[in-house]
């Protein structure tokens, strides 16, 4: 039987890359001559890809982007992202000693996010972390990314593991939608970026803080799918 498989949700989960994001995304927009977003506007920016953050951006200020200007902008901000990695962005708390717990009784972890491959393996290579990960699944590593079922499949199989035998953690509905799709149990956190109470999203488990994921409640969730 294949170890437990943790995975992983990268913005607003495992780390907080907001003050980096704003800063990125706001070098793009006000060269273009729009006004700069705040952190307010995260929550309905993030989760959906850099391309689509920026698209959204500038939508959120009355703008529309055809295909030649979004292309330019979004070569713009991952020159400037990956420039600046990792700046600000830190692990959530608790974050790293919830990996050893996880890795010290035998789990092995994994990065589903819908941030582009490289800049997702640049950011935690800066914090140190990329090693953690059985895998790394960007939103442009397949030909589907979250909340397509075969997202989050086809990186457990990158991973070496078993679907049957893997939980997904996230902050938002991108997430959820992608672990219920899935058959995949979903543990969520409060502190991330949705744009809605994450109890709304009906998760299997909420955790408060990294302190609650423990080898013995990825267990459980496991034991209830039988």
């Amino acid at each position: 039987m294949s170890p437990p498989l943790v995975v992983f949700d990268l913005d607003g989960t495992l780390v907080d890359t907001a003050p980096d994001l704003v800063a990125s995304l706001n070098h793009v927009v006000t060269q273009a001559g729009i006004q700069p977003v705040t952190y307010a506007d995260l929550t309905h920016l993030v989760g959906h890809g850099a391309r689509a953050m920026i698209e959204r951006a500038f939508a959120l200020r009355g703008r529309a982007l055809g295909e030649e200007d979004l292309a330019s902008q979004m070569k713009a901000f991952v020159e400037f992202y990956h420039g600046s990695m990792p700046g600000e962005s830190l692990p959530y708390p608790g974050l790293v000693e919830a990996l050893d717990r996880l890795q010290d009784a035998g789990l092995k972890l994994a990065v589903c996010t819908n941030k582009p491959e490289m800049l997702a393996k640049r950011l935690l290579d800066g914090l140190g972390l990329v090693d953690r990960f059985a895998a790394i699944a960007g939103g442009d590593t397949f030909s589907m990314r979250k909340p397509h079922a075969e997202h989050l499949l086809s990186t457990v199989a990158n991973a070496g593991a078993s679907a049957e035998r893997a939980v997904m953690v996230g902050d938002s509905l991108n997430d959820i939608l992608v672990a219920r799709n899935a058959a995949v149990p979903s543990i969520a956190v409060p502190f991330g970026y949705s744009d809605v109470p994450i109890e709304r999203l009906s998760p299997d488990r909420i955790i408060q803080h990294f302190d609650e994921l423990t080898p013995e409640l990825v267990k459980t969730m496991l034991e209830r799918r039988k």
